[in-house]
């Protein structure tokens, strides 16, 4: 049973991958009931209290701030989920393997959109999502299209989120809501380990994967495996 943040991460581990909401999307999820089915749940542990050690909703940016073998990000059915390190290569090399950004974006399968996102990320190292607006020259006009951008490029595995940050006023002093940081895959994880995870076989990785939904949950339809495997 789930009690607190350090029990999540040790099943987690155990099962490599997870939705990251209230919602098993009929695939998985560690914590399979929301904020509004909690009321009939006998456990400790509640969306949105802002308890860090009980709430899931903390545990998103707990989990990037203190552990470096799990990422949190829009994964799964352009929802958010998470991945171990053991487990992250096997996506890798199904959704992305030896593929770039230049070269999706040359064949179309990159929007404009996407692609001055990344480039601002992979310039910056690390960026809030304040700062990609401002730095990519999005307007208010653009949010539509800019948070579709945002999503695709994670769920293809270019960015992933990484933590997050507040405004900073001229005086250097941070005000207003915290916004959401990303960086590239390859910063998050190291370019060892993702040249490592393109060279994984794409059919080997997704069968893999499949092998472990099956065993996390034996009624998982093919549908919806093949879904949230290749995003």
């Amino acid at each position: 049973m789930i009690n607190n943040f350090s029990d999540f991460c040790t099943e987690l581990l155990k099962c490599g991958f997870t939705m990251g909401g209230g919602s098993s999307k009929s695939i998985f999820a560690l914590i399979p009931y929301s904020w509004e089915e909690q009321e009939n749940i006998d456990s400790p542990v509640k969306w949105h209290t802002g308890d860090p050690e009980t709430d899931p909703w903390e545990w998103r940016m707990r989990a990037l701030d203190e552990r470096g073998d799990i990422a949190y990000s829009k994964l799964f059915f352009n929802s958010s989920g998470y991945i171990t390190k053991e487990w992250y290569p096997y996506f890798y090399a199904v959704r992305r393997g030896k593929k770039t950004l230049d070269g999706e974006y040359a064949d179309g399968k990159i929007s404009a959109f996407e692609k001055r996102i990344y480039s601002v990320i992979k310039e910056m190292g690390y960026a809030p999502v304040h700062e990609i607006k401002r730095l990519g020259g999005f307007s208010k006009e653009d949010k539509s299209r800019f948070d579709r951008a945002l999503t695709s490029l994670q769920m293809k595995m270019y960015i992933t989120m990484c933590g997050n940050a507040r405004k900073l006023n001229k005086a250097g002093e941070a005000y207003g809501w915290s916004s959401t940081a990303f960086c590239t895959v390859e910063s998050f994880w190291g370019r060892e380990f993702t040249e490592a995870a393109s060279d994984i076989e794409p059919e080997s990785a997704e069968s893999r994967i499949r092998e472990r939904i099956l065993q996390l949950n034996p009624f998982a339809t093919e549908k919806n495996m093949i879904k949230f495997i290749r995003g």
